[in-house]
């Protein structure tokens, strides 16, 4: 039975110039069949359109862009319920792309697309994040607090160089400009624990920003979410930790801790900064303190 496709597409994808990989895709798709097409306009409209998609019926929601693309959908397919939830698909044209990475999509796009018609079905977990308001959001692959948030956050400023590149300038930046450790007391289904922490990732898949490998543990199908956390150090050992974190062997350094879980609440001394698979859950203009974050097993099908 001929799967009823429909592609969201992000036109800023990769600095804007996703538009000539999306439109190299349409041989292909033709080749297979016939989908949807619809572009995002504005930020959270890629998740209104997943919502629809799943209202009207697609059996299939491909996500056409980056790692920010795809949380939206994911967000928008989580509004349904699961009994009428879309199977995800992604083509990987952003800048990180990690969610693909760590699930297993394709990397080059026209191969990555043969799997919204032709893949086979694989259940992923998915993460959900609430503050003390009451706000909910899921994330499919990272929730990062305190350094590698502010480093989101000052990746947004760089236009010039994408990919890693990008991620690796904006670090560099992070470890200038950002070196706060706010305490942070933390109770997970596991262990109790009160430090001052200087970074806190959260993680369902092993890569994020492109490159680093910070948690190569982590698995999204497993039902168990690994966290990475490193205690306050000098910049100069924030620099010599880079390569480590490329690398995936931070963590034979005693500043920085691993472990997993399925529950977590957190409460911290100041209001902190927090992203969510890249994009920014809570900035400098307002005031997150207290999380809960839970694994929800098996969540979401994916197409690979």
């Amino acid at each position: 039975m001929e799967r009823r496709v429909k592609l969201i597409f992000n036109p800023h994808a990769d600095g804007g110039r996703g538009w000539r990989v999306a439109a190299s895709l349409q041989a292909t798709i033709e080749h297979f069949g016939s989908a949807e097409w619809t572009g995002t306009e504005y930020p959270t409209h890629a998740s209104q359109l997943a919502a629809q998609a799943a209202r009207e019926g697609f059996d299939v929601v491909v996500a056409v862009g980056g790692d920010g693309t795809v949380h939206e959908v994911v967000n928008g397919l989580m509004q349904v319920a699961a009994a009428e939830r879309p199977m995800l698909a992604a083509v990987p044209i952003g800048s990180g792309n990690d969610f693909c990475y760590n699930v297993g999509f394709p990397a080059d796009p026209s191969q990555a697309i043969h799997s919204a018609f032709s893949g086979s079905a694989k259940s992923v977990d998915l993460g959900r994040v609430q503050d003390a308001s009451g706000r909910v959001e899921y994330w499919d692959n990272t929730l990062g607090i305190g350094f590698d948030a502010a480093t989101v956050i000052n990746s947004h400023a760089i236009t010039r160089v994408q990919g890693l590149a990008m991620y690796l300038l904006a670090v560099i930046r992070t470890i200038l400009r950002d070196h706060q450790a706010p305490r942070m007391q933390i109770s997970t289904d596991r262990e109790q624990i009160d430090r001052e922490l200087l970074m806190l990732t959260l993680c369902n898949g092993g890569r994020e920003g492109g490159g680093f490998m910070i948690a190569p543990e982590a698995k999204p199908d497993d039902g168990i979410f690994e966290y990475v956390m490193v205690d306050y150090v000098s910049r100069p050992m924030m620099f010599r930790l880079i390569p480590e974190f490329m690398r995936g062997t931070h963590t034979r350094f005693k500043q920085v801790h691993q472990g997993s879980f399925r529950q977590l609440k957190l409460t911290a001394d100041r209001p902190l900064l927090i992203h969510t698979d890249g994009e920014i859950f809570a900035n400098a203009t307002t005031n997150v303190q207290e999380l809960t974050v839970e694994v929800i097993p098996q969540a979401l099908t994916v197409i690979i």
